[in-house]
């Protein structure tokens, strides 16, 4: 005889196989992470208000996010170029004849320096044309200005030293350099007003957030897109040489031989000649160059959503020319890398919201419970999307399976009676 007992006045139902479809929409704030685990919003875990169960569907159903980013940073190592001076000012030469004893001390400076490159660096953040031509005026002028107060300190055998160091202070440094902002071609010029220079675009700089060690050397594997700050501004990886002042130049500017942009004044007043000789620097011509390519400041156009367990979205990879590009044919790409690609629609300081998001995960058969959301947001080339103390929000749909006890049901009608 059986020990169980085989009775029961609550019989167990079985499944009728019937459910009733159902949406459930989540809303996700970032700032409801724990902070103290999760200290920057681009990847945290969440704990959801209840358990979904039965979930056939996730849907990225409305977002908003902030456009607070830096299209220049160091962590994006765009904020980085090199130069050299290969021809200074030399006021000794016969065409210019000049003996001022600070332009001799400066000639001095930058001829012992003919050989090295000086380091720009920009600040980061994100510019208009205008601001990146005058950040970039500016930094390529201090730059040089530090380096000719560092030479004349450490020269002590230089006639008047205290007094040329305090010359050169009152008249404000070193100033020779001008960068300009072509609005109709779209380009920067780069000049100056006195002495040749190159732009040493093949050389790749790296400096570490926290040492600033300064590494240089050539390309080892090279990168076609993004790859550093002249990238931006339009260059090549080649080195960007200067024209001046001369017939080639008199055939494309007009007779005076100068560079001019004929839409209108650069800096009200100047009749678009952004570029002349200094008046101090006896005989000089100027040295300028057109970046070949337009200025890109838009930063990423897209970031990247990833959800633990919900991505579906296959993603391709930058191409690298390394020895597995150049002897397979197979793919970098990344299976089931994301959940959802998401543009940006505007530039910063605003805010930007949008819906209907297409990116889905389908579970087949239906996920049997979701609890926690783990997200990663990110760029395409791996970087973390930064938006600092600034908080987002977006808003997941599921669909639902909801399972339903089979119902008989009898519905009399008292107009049928009669």
């Amino acid at each position: 005889m059986s020990r169980f007992n085989t009775s029961s006045t609550h019989p167990i139902i079985p499944n009728s196989q019937n459910y009733m479809y159902e949406k459930k929409y989540v809303s996700i704030h970032s700032e409801d992470r724990n902070i103290l685990r999760f200290p920057n919003s681009n990847e945290f875990e969440v704990e959801l208000p209840q358990d979904y169960c039965n979930v056939e569907a996730v849907r990225l159903s409305q977002w908003t996010f902030p456009a607070n980013y830096n299209t220049f940073s160091g962590a994006k190592n765009n904020i980085f170029m090199t130069f050299k001076i290969i021809n200074p000012y030399n006021p000794g030469d016969p065409a210019h004849l000049s003996n001022d004893p600070l332009l001799e001390a400066i000639f001095s400076a930058l001829y012992a320096n003919i050989e090295n490159n000086y380091l720009v660096i920009i600040a980061e953040g994100f510019y208009t044309p205008e601001q990146i031509a005058t950040e970039l005026t500016n930094r390529f002028n201090a730059i040089v200005t530090n380096y000719i107060l560092s030479y004349l300190n450490l020269h002590p055998e230089i006639p008047n030293q205290t007094d040329l160091i305090n010359e050169f202070i009152s008249q404000g440094g070193y100033n020779q350099f001008v960068v300009a902002y072509n609005i109709v071609g779209q380009k920067l010029w780069f000049g100056n007003k006195s002495s040749d220079f190159v732009i040493t675009n093949s050389i790749i700089t790296n400096i570490t957030n926290t040492a600033k060690i300064l590494e240089c050397g050539r390309n080892q594997l090279p990168v076609y897109s993004d790859w550093g700050l002249s990238n931006y501004l339009g260059f090549s990886k080649c080195d960007a040489y200067t024209s001046s002042s001369g017939a080639e130049i008199n055939a494309v500017n007009g007779i005076s031989g100068l560079p001019r942009f004929y839409y209108g004044d650069v800096v009200p007043g100047d009749n678009g000649y952004w570029l002349v000789p200094d008046k101090q620097y006896t005989g000089a011509i100027v040295y300028f160059l057109e970046a070949p390519g337009k200025i890109n400041l838009m930063g990423e156009a897209y970031f990247y959503l990833e959800i633990a367990g919900m991505n579906n979205l296959d993603e391709t990879m930058p191409f690298a020319l390394s020895p597995y590009t150049t002897s397979t044919n197979g793919t970098n790409g990344i299976v089931n890398s994301a959940f959802a690609k998401i543009a940006v629609t505007t530039t910063p300081i605003s805010q930007w919201f949008d819906d209907s998001m297409e990116s889905y995960k389908w579970y087949n058969p239906p996920a049997e419970r979701i609890r926690k959301i783990k997200l990663k947001i990110r760029y395409h080339n791996g970087m973390p999307v930064e938006f600092g103390d600034f908080n987002y929000s977006i808003t997941l749909e599921f669909s639902i399976f909801n399972p339903q006890i089979a119902r008989r049901v009898n519905l009399y009608s008292p107009n049928n009676s009669l």
